[in-house]
């Protein structure tokens, strides 16, 4: 009997016209934009290694150590493809150089803006609008529409457990759309195949949990549209019902989650840390160039004290110890000029964490969120992208750092001017802008963080979790409901 009521709901879906436009419009959907996250992966691939063999030239071409400065480029990732998350919303590019701290700039939407009006179309979008719209549309009259239309009576004038009714509504409904809808999502990645997009065996384990989680949101809205089908008389107010839910989930309370914790935990902005940042840093270089010329004032009184043929020795036997005790004052200054920096930083990440913490636990009252915070987990373009590129960049730049000033110490070159005495040439004031090429072969290169997959799969596990719990709560509630229905 179950066999049957799954057959019967499958030709009811088939046979329906809702069923060919759906089917059409989500194969259109999903191909399209698989195709385009394509080329736009390939663009943003090649600009990428253009960028950086233009900053391999220039690094050889900087002409001394001292001015030697780096920029890094953030490499493009083949599931953005799938699932962009804050790809598109995140720097691409960070300068490395001695006196300014590096951040992420130059995202994608500062080149393109009519992007950040209207956003990209990827799998993940889909899945979230489109596929649970399509499941509302298909189940909203499941049980009452069948009232409606004196069907559902004349079922149970046969001995038909209710059980059994209700799992077969939804086993035929799942398998009347999700498994059409596969056909599309195997062609778009034959595409990726076709393409050749570099997927290592951890991107297609990736995609596979992807699809897992999409599965779980879909069921899950196919389910509520069972529960509500069974809550309601007419189809109409089911439908209705179900469009305000919709509304809710997917648009209102992702959005309202974030400005509840915006109004719960302060996070100050990035322009207020950013003028804290600079104001310290200003501060401390005005007091050091005060501090600088007072210790120049004091030595050249000393000299001064000193009869005329001592003058000049005092000071080219102090001159070397001057300089030396300049260069380690400014040194300390510097880092700690770092040193606030990075406690400044790190109180307004904490801060952050606080807000993005309560935001996600407000949001996941919504399924939609849940799966948005899966998706992004699982393909890396969370929202801890940006932080873990930020952090590999600090500690990039500490070790680029260190290299250039052992270059400088080796070459003697400080970036500025340099004073040569020979017998040869005499006195020679050499600005450092050698027009020679420079050997940065043994330059530390950096490393961009690596998604590990446990960790992904990890903080994935409950939003998977709260995915699971709401579509038993959905079907546990549907068919609780159709045990004491009314069918006539």
């Amino acid at each position: 009997m179950f066999k049957i009521l799954v057959e019967k709901e499958l030709k009811a879906i088939l046979s329906s016209p809702k069923f060919m436009t759906t089917f059409a419009v989500c194969s259109l959907l999903i191909l399209l934009s698989i195709f385009i996250g394509i080329q736009s992966y390939e663009a943003a691939t090649a600009q990428y290694d253009s960028a950086v063999q233009l900053n391999e030239q220039q690094l050889r071409e900087s002409g001394s150590f001292g001015r030697l400065s780096n920029r890094l480029h953030r490499k493009p990732d083949p599931m953005q493809i799938f699932v962009s998350g804050v790809h598109h919303d995140i720097g691409r590019i960070s300068s490395i150089k001695t006196h300014t701290q590096p951040k992420l700039t130059n995202s994608i939407y500062s080149d393109e803006p009519v992007y950040a009006i209207f956003r990209f179309i990827d799998f993940s979008f889909i899945v979230q609008v489109v596929f649970s719209l399509f499941a509302i549309l298909f189940t909203y009259d499941a049980v009452c529409g069948e009232k409606e239309g004196g069907t559902l009576k004349l079922v149970f004038s046969n001995a038909i457990p209710r059980a059994q009714y209700i799992l077969a509504k939804l086993t035929g409904s799942v398998l009347g759309l999700f498994i059409p809808l596969l056909i599309p999502i195997i062609l778009g990645l034959l595409m990726i195949i076709g393409f050749g997009v570099p997927f290592t065996a951890a991107n297609w384990l990736q995609l596979l949990l992807l699809l897992g989680c999409s599965f779980l949101f879909f069921l899950f809205f196919m389910a509520l549209g069972l529960l509500v089908s069974t809550l309601t008389r007419n189809a109409s107010i089911s439908f209705l019902f179900l469009l305000v839910s919709w509304v809710a989930f997917v648009l209102i309370i992702p959005r309202a989650s974030v400005m509840a914790a915006a109004q719960f935990v302060h996070v100050p902005s990035v322009s207020e840390l950013e003028s804290q940042q600079d104001g310290y840093a200003k501060m401390r270089w005005q007091q050091h160039s005060v501090d600088l010329g007072e210790r120049w004032q004091a030595r050249n009184a000393a000299a001064e004290a000193l009869d005329e043929s001592e003058r000049a020795a005092f000071r080219d036997d102090s001159m070397w110890q001057w300089m030396t005790e300049d260069d380690e004052l400014r040194k300390a200054m510097q880092a700690d000029i770092n040193e606030n920096y990075e406690r400044l930083t790190e109180d307004f990440t904490n801060r952050k964490i606080q807000q993005e913490r309560l935001a996600f636990l407000l949001s996941r009252f919504s399924p939609t969120s849940a799966f948005t915070l899966a998706a992004m987990n699982l393909a890396g373009t969370n929202i801890n992208l940006k932080k873990q590129y930020e952090t590999a960049i600090q500690t990039y730049r500490k070790q680029f750092l260190a290299y250039k000033e052992k270059k400088q110490e080796e070459s003697g070159d400080s970036g500025n001017l340099r004073i040569e005495i020979s017998e040869e040439a005499g006195l020679k004031i050499n600005t450092g802008r050698d027009k020679g090429t420079l050997d940065v072969s043994d330059m530390p290169r950096f490393v961009a963080p690596v998604l590990n997959i446990s960790e992904a799969v990890s903080r994935s596990i409950i939003d998977f979790g709260l995915l699971c719990l709401y579509t038993l709560t959905a079907f546990a509630g549907a068919f609780v409901v159709f045990l004491r229905y009314d069918v006539r």
